[in-house]
């Protein structure tokens, strides 16, 4: 019959599982959850096994994430593993990779996301088999269910906070049933240990009783519980705007088609602390027939998705990458354009999952898992794929709209207006005000976008500054109006909010500005090339590139208007940065003139993320396991330390608790005196148990054991050897007195209060020894010893009965057949 311990084990795997059926929505197809149920019965398994030895409760969870390890090195890595199954530092390494690999694939693939994803696979199946140690550890070895519920509800509340679909209330329902059984099994398993002592009567004569009353209470308490956690939600409680897991609401094409979807990470992140950084590398390197690299931008994602804070890519459906890139939205064929071929090679250590490419592009030819996002144009790496190493030809056209075609354009279309306008009411009206107020004077969308461009960079006494915080929450915008300082994120962000808020519909694309010719005829680009920029859609020409950023970049030549306003400056012509190397250091202000951003003169661009830069540096996964093998060394120092602690709290236990221990103590030795095989039963094996302990405490501190002594005159050496005096003493003779009751007498009678005893005389000799003696008795006790001796009597009884299986299986094979035995 299984035990109470084993069903609580039980139903904290079931609980696990069920609250784990949460995650089935976020990826397809949902098998894993059956590899993960079994890895997590194998470690509930070994839980349990080690319990019943029973080892201390810190051993016993070390074995459960040790075993764990294991399995995901043997399911994961077993290529990089030690026989197939010991984690070392390639294993470690493969699984840093995957765990990079399956970061990358959430933030790119939409629910659900596929489960080819090897790196999706383990945070999966790892993070279940971790929620399920804590739920084992707190509800099993330390029989404690109600903390339980919190990983549980942690588990549910990231599924929850992930899903998009409307059955949250059915995997709720679920964990919730499985956590209110683990809480009824603990409490069954609590009564057991007092009997039988409620006792339902029945309700009408001669029926069957019915459930006991605490099951009653129970199942009443939970049903309340569910009921109310079922409701609360629906009520009208004020909400919790944003937040650390607040989901990017909104944008563009979910997608069911076959080529997925991505919500892509927020690529600017940090770029402020890029910004800051005194070296310069260089990325890239391309090679381009066109005759001017002055607008030769390379973008990587565009931004457009506003929820007032800041702005994100919208969650977008992608394709196969086709041959032919379709034609970009909004070009007329009245606009002037030309065909470039570029060829870019990218730094074996810039590692970035967006293709860097001209825009618009027309076609790319490239190696590897590339896949296609139609509506900002942009390639995206699939399943790990990076530009790490890359070398990859763009078409691509450049677009060269005039001035007059960019004022007569007609209105957006309507679809375009409704997503690319928007702006949520928590903007701060100071935004809107004062675009007003600064294109009050244009004419046509494109006067008031190159007014805007005109007073962030040049009319408008704004300083370039990186040390200037990006900003959060909705005043962001508003303080950067009213400090005037700030970087490229700074300015694209607010002059695009403030197109929106004016009706142009307007997004902010990231990328790098124009790289530095060299000799060769090659342009480098680095990492001080990064930099973001708004975008603004006009019919007829489509997106457009504005640049209100000071000292960085070129401004577009098209952003001249045709005006006789002596009191607005003539806009600057495109600088040309190929002449001039990339300054190391950004500008402090905005003090660079206007002649010198057409020289190339001012500092470069704002860099993205450079990915590893430190080649040399030590790997993390290399540390992880020079520490995991000091911790190791460290654990094996204090075995005896750890295996000491534990037997004595067993032994002074059984003492306290009588019979309710007995298992604890069932493998202790019996000591070598008469009747010590009969003693064994009953009150006498926990007597013994304390007298051992009290051996050993002597031995620890230099009283080595003579088994040759009788209880009493045993009790004498110590007092004697030990030079102890009034109470510790008594308390040593009184121990002594209640082993000959229980080895003598013919009714032995229970003794109360000996593990004080042991305890009073433990601190008497402590008191008395030296430090280096109290040292040795804590970290290297000589009773210790006793563990290398349990094992060979293990052993040889395990050989023993092999042995005798084994001759017992050779008789009966060399029996004659159809002979009996005598």
């Amino acid at each position: 019959m299984m035990s109470g311990r084993a069903r609580l084990a039980l139903c904290a795997w079931a609980a696990t599982v069920m609250a784990s059926c949460a995650l089935l929505p976020l990826v397809d197809p949902a098998t894993w959850i059956l590899q993960a149920a079994i890895l997590l019965a194998i470690q509930s398994g070994v839980g349990a096994a080690t319990r019943r030895v029973p080892l201390a409760r810190p051993l016993t969870v070390a074995a459960q994430a040790l075993v764990a390890l294991l399995l995901l090195t043997l399911v994961f890595a077993r290529r990089q593993a030690l026989a197939g199954f010991v984690p070392g530092p390639q294993a470690m390494q493969h699984f840093a990779d995957l765990l990079r690999q399956g970061s990358d694939d959430i933030a790119r693939y939409a629910i659900p996301a596929p489960l080819e994803s090897d790196g999706i696979r383990l945070m999966l199946i790892g993070g279940v088999l971790a929620i399920g140690l804590l739920v084992d550890t707190l509800a099993v070895t330390y029989r404690s269910a109600a903390p339980a519920g919190l990983p549980l509800l942690a588990l549910y509340s990231v599924a929850a906070g992930l899903s998009d679909g409307g059955t949250d209330w059915l995997w709720f329902l679920l964990a919730a049933a499985g956590y209110l059984m683990l809480l009824l099994a603990e409490g069954r398993e609590r009564l057991s240990q007092w009997g039988r002592v409620f006792g339902g009567t029945p309700r009408v004569p001669g029926e069957p009783d019915g459930p006991l009353a605490p099951v009653r209470t129970g199942r009443r308490i939970g049903a309340v519980a569910l009921g109310i956690a079922l409701v609360v939600p629906l009520l009208p409680l004020p909400e919790i705007q944003g937040g650390l897991l607040a989901e990017a609401r909104g944008g563009v094409g979910s997608g069911t088609g076959g080529g997925g979807t991505i919500a892509a990470v927020n690529p600017l992140v940090s770029l402020r602390d890029n910004l800051n950084q005194d070296e310069d590398r260089t990325a890239m390197v391309l090679r381009t027939d066109s005759d001017d690299i002055s607008d030769m931008y390379l973008r990587i994602v565009s931004l457009d998705d506003f929820d007032g804070t800041t702005w994100k890519p919208a969650k977008r459906h992608i394709t196969a990458v086709p041959d032919a890139f379709p034609a970009p939205a909004g070009l007329g064929a009245d606009v002037r354009r030309a065909q470039v071929t570029t060829r870019v090679s990218a730094a074996d250590w810039y590692a970035q999952d967006w293709l860097p490419m001209p825009y618009p592009p027309s076609g790319v030819s490239v190696r590897g898992k590339w896949r296609y996002e139609p509506v900002g144009m942009t390639l995206v790496g699939d399943h790990g794929q990076t530009t790490r190493g890359e070398t990859y030809e763009v078409r691509s056209l450049d677009v060269r709209p005039t001035a007059q075609q960019l004022a007569s354009a007609p209105q957006a279309p309507g679809r375009i207006r409704q997503q690319y306008t928007k702006v949520p009411g928590s903007l701060p009206a100071v935004v809107a005000r004062t675009a007003r107020q600064i294109t009050r004077d244009a004419t046509s969308d494109y006067g008031r976008a190159v007014a805007l461009q005109d007073w962030f960079a040049l009319t408008g006494g704004f300083q370039y500054d990186t040390q200037v915080e990006v900003g959060s929450g909705p005043d962001a915008i508003a303080v950067f109006l009213r400090d005037k300082q700030g970087f490229c994120v700074h300015f694209s962000f607010a002059m695009a909010a403030m197109a929106r808020t004016l009706g142009i519909p307007a997004r902010v694309a990231v990328g790098f500005a124009p790289g530095t010719v060299q000799s060769d005829g090659s342009v480098a680009v680095s990492l001080k090339d990064a930099h973001a920029w708004p975008e603004l859609y006009f019919e007829g020409v489509g997106w457009t590139r504005f640049e209100p950023t000071p000292t960085r970049g070129t401004t577009p030549s098209y952003t001249q208007p045709d005006t006789s306003n002596p009191n607005v400056p003539a806009s600057p012509q495109a600088s040309s940065s190929a002449g001039a190397a990339p300054s190391a250091a950004p500008s402090a202000s905005a003090s660079c003139s206007v002649q010198a951003k057409k020289l190339g003169e001012c500092a470069a661009a704002l860099p993205l993320t450079p990915g590893r830069s430190d080649d040399s540096s030590i790997p993390w996964w290399a540390i992880a396991t020079w520490a995991l093998l000091g911790l190791a060394a460290v654990t094996v120092l204090l075995l005896p330390m750890l295996w000491r602690v534990r037997r004595r709290a067993v032994r002074l236990a059984s003492a306290q608790h009588g019979p309710g221990r007995e298992s604890d103590t069932r493998n202790e030795e019996t000591p070598a005196v008469p009747g010590g095989a009969a003693a064994r039963d009953g009150a006498a094996g926990h007597v013994l148990a304390v007298w051992r302990e009290l051996i050993d405490t002597a031995w620890d501190y230099g009283i080595p054991p003579d088994e040759a002594l009788t209880p009493r005159k045993a009790a004498a050496r110590i007092v004697r050897l030990g030079e102890l005096e009034g109470p510790a003493a008594a308390s040593v003779h009184r121990v002594a007195g209640a082993v000959e009751q229980v080895l003598y007498a013919p009714r032995p009678r229970a003794e109360a209060g000996l593990a004080e005893d042991v305890r009073r005389m433990r601190a008497a000799l402590r008191a008395r020894a030296g430090r280096r003696t109290r040292l040795r008795a804590t970290v290297a006790p000589r009773s210790a010893v006793r563990a290398l001796w349990d094992l060979s009597a293990r052993w040889n009884a395990l050989t023993s009965r092999w042995s005798q299986r084994r001759t017992r299986w050779a008789q009966q094979i060399r029996r004659p057949s159809g002979q009996r035995a005598g």
